[in-house]
């Protein structure tokens, strides 16, 4: 049978030794455990043999077993259920778990796991309590309203899931101590004034100081101002409406 779960590299934000993403380090060791974001076992009915926390990610998992053995983990959706049955087929019911292509998927229903492009397994609306909505159809795309309140096309063949993610709670979450993002493998993040001045540019002085040498720096030097806008990208004309901002 096939793993399921590998213990997790550390890296602690380092490549080739140098650090790249600061602030990393000193985490539990973990499993990752593999899923199923494509939903590769097409019209084979599968039955939910266990929920899981994932240390790895805010949702919940869900471990199927498939009829001929094979077993998988999906992201859990809200309301799935041990023993729920679930199934990914062109032809597959409404309901929460199963998943189908967006064109056969009614307008106003919630969904997850979201295919940009067909075949590359979903890579939108996966984190603890996110959900999608199919906001309407044409002859060519499917509309989606986004979890930012964006409206943007899709393809009718790209495949989604049904519901909404699980542990909707986790946004309600509070930290109890340092200790927990310690475990997490978050290190402190410290002011750069705070820094002595071989360590960061706003660095040094007597007393409290300000940034000064007319602009605020990256730790290596570089200017932190002036324009930070994205350029755009070639699927932003698939956008009809942008995102609420501010939204609640």
């Amino acid at each position: 049978m096939k793993k399921l779960r590998n213990l997790l590299q550390k890296h602690s934000g380092r490549s080739s030794g140098t650090i790249t993403v600061r602030h990393q380090g000193g985490r539990m060791k973990r499993f990752l455990r593999e899923i199923d974001f494509k939903r590769a076992k097409k019209d084979v009915w599968a039955k939910v043999e266990v929920l899981e926390y994932d240390p790895n990610r805010n949702a919940d998992i869900a471990l199927l077993v498939y009829e001929d053995g094979v077993r998988c983990y999906i992201i859990a959706p809200n309301g799935l259920k041990v023993g729920s049955k679930v199934i990914a087929s062109d032809a597959a019911s409404i309901e929460v778990g199963n998943c189908l292509p967006l064109g056969k998927i009614p307008v106003g229903t919630q969904i997850h796991n979201l295919e940009i492009k067909p075949g590359f397994g979903g890579q939108i609306a996966r984190g603890a309590g996110v959900v999608a909505y199919v906001f309407g159809k044409d002859e060519t795309s499917v509309l989606i309203k986004m979890p930012s309140g964006e409206i943007r096309r899709f393809s009718p063949l790209a495949w989604a899931t049904i519901g909404q993610v699980g542990n909707v709670d986790d946004k309600n979450i509070r930290l109890r101590n340092a200790g927990s993002n310690r475990r997490r493998g978050i290190r402190p993040t410290v002011r750069g004034v705070a820094m002595h001045p071989h360590a960061h540019p706003h660095g040094g002085g007597e007393g409290r100081s300000r940034v000064g040498l007319k602009y605020p720096k990256t730790p290596w030097g570089k200017k932190a101002v002036g324009k930070t806008r994205i350029p755009k990208k070639y699927s932003d004309g698939l956008i009809i409406e942008g995102r609420k901002r501010g939204k609640k």
